[in-house]
């Protein structure tokens, strides 16, 4: 007799179960714990995050307080704004965070008037609206892998 697999699409990648039976495979499903798959999906994140830190190399600082634009060359507020987001955790924070990120980088600017006028552009969005995260749209991230950050690594697009 065969076996059984059961494939279960998670955040972090596929998973297959295989047993003999049904009831081996379901005795599987169950016996895994929530705090395994919370330490898989960490891991698999933190190891996902290599891309984006060579992605960002030169121009955004990934630091334990959060990213900090570390280039030199003249960026608008949006794009210091969006980059910000763009490599903030889930490409979501808040204006007072941004504000800290960015002056720490040596940018002063005014990101609740800037995020209200990204907001009318489409460029970042309130998930939730009784909360104060900005999160960036699918729009915005195009915008800044196609157009910012290749500008900032000399990329003609």
């Amino acid at each position: 007799m065969g076996k059984i697999q059961v494939k279960v699409q998670t955040t972090f990648g596929e998973v297959v179960f295989e047993g003999a039976n049904e009831k081996e495979v379901l005795g599987l499903l169950a016996s895994i714990s929530p705090e395994l798959i919370g330490e898989v999906s960490r891991l698999a994140s933190a190891k996902m995050v290599s891309p984006l830190k060579t992605k960002l190399q030169g121009i955004v600082e990934l630091t334990t307080e959060g990213p900090i634009v570390a280039t030199r060359q003249k960026l608008t507020h949006y794009e210091a704004i969006g980059l910000t987001l763009y490599a903030s955790e889930e490409r979501s924070n808040t204006a007072t965070r941004i504000s800290r990120l960015l002056a720490s980088g040596g940018i002063k600017s005014m990101v609740p008037a800037r995020l209200n006028e990204m907001t009318k552009r489409g460029l970042v969005f309130k998930p939730n609206p009784s909360r104060p995260e900005y999160r960036l749209t699918a729009q915005a991230e195009r915008w800044i892998e196609d157009e910012v950050l290749a500008k900032l690594q000399g990329v003609k697009s």
